[in-house]
């Protein structure tokens, strides 16, 4: 299942308690504090992971917990620090604080990490307070707490290539044919309903990636259609290929459709409108496609 919205809550562990002790050995005397520090929490880190394409595996947990640090011990013994709790995303996901609105990272490069929650310090133990003038300290530090967030995670495809048009234009066709991905045909608008990634080979040493998007309508920069869904991961592909049908069935203009998917590709984003653009004519061999229908 294609999953590309996911909220969660991510806690990170609280730092262990500082230890309280003192030496007490028969033939030490005197032995002095030897409380340990408590050790870390886990922090909570988000990472890029390639092979990862989906946020469904993230989206079914509500709420990840990294673990506590141990509290310290007598004779020096530090607490053991916990984990850090790692989540693989997929590449191209967008990492947003609710609280804030901020975006935390964009990570958009394989293997590219955040911390997106600190897990707390541990504390002190009282031979940490130890001194010339305070010889048995009483004292100890609890450990810090570990940071709770809510995160919005919204992933945009990453693909070399990018395939628009309007519905049933016959671009999983395309897809299908360039590459070894089977998308869902069918003679129905918005067969597409989710992004569909395909490896395009040229040479045994060179491929590019090339994305399926769900078709547009007019009136997609508002909502209209699957709208938004479809129009944020357009944003990460280098080259869009449009593909226009020559006859469509509801008897339209093809040169009016191309124009209308450019106006709602740069009313979007108008960064979309100088994106290098292809121009694809299919089902040119059926009757009447003549060569005059394509747009100029």
């Amino acid at each position: 299942m294609f999953v590309d919205r996911a909220q969660i809550e991510v806690v990170a562990g609280n730092g262990g308690r500082g230890g309280m002790s003192f030496r007490r050995e028969k033939y030490v005397p005197r032995g002095g504090p030897d409380g340990g520090d408590g050790g870390h929490g886990g922090s909570v880190i988000l990472v890029a992971k390639p092979g990862v394409d989906s946020l469904a595996a993230v989206s079914h947990r509500q709420s990840w917990r990294a673990s506590h640090g141990q509290s310290g011990g007598p004779s020096d013994c530090h607490g053991r620090s916990a984990p850090d709790l790692v989540i693989e995303v997929p590449p191209g996901t967008t990492v947003l604080d609710e609280a804030t609105g901020l975006v935390l990272k964009d990570l958009a490069v394989p293997g590219e990490q955040v911390v997106v929650a600190e897990g707390g310090r541990g504390g002190h133990g009282n031979a940490h307070f130890k001194s010339s003038t305070n010889r048995a300290p009483r004292q100890f530090e609890m450990g810090g707490a570990g940071r709770v967030r809510r995160l919005s995670l919204e992933l945009k495809v990453i693909a070399d290539v990018g395939l628009v048009g309007l519905p049933n234009a016959g671009k999983s066709t395309l897809l299908s044919r360039l590459s070894r991905a089977r998308p869902e045909i069918a003679d129905y608008a918005f067969t597409t309903k989710t992004p569909i990634l395909g490896i395009v080979s040229l040479s045994p040493d060179r491929t590019f990636v090339l994305a399926d998007l769900p078709g547009l309508i007019e009136g997609a920069h508002l909502g209209v259609g699957l709208g938004h869904e479809f129009l944020r991961h357009v944003e990460r592909a280098g080259i869009l290929v449009h593909v226009v049908e020559p006859m469509p069935v509801d008897e339209s203009d093809p040169v009016d459709n191309y124009h209308a998917i450019r106006s709602e590709l740069t009313q979007y984003d108008p960064s979309l409108g100088e994106r290098v653009e292809i121009v694809a004519v299919s089902k040119s061999e059926l009757p009447g496609a003549e060569r005059g229908s394509c747009p100029a």
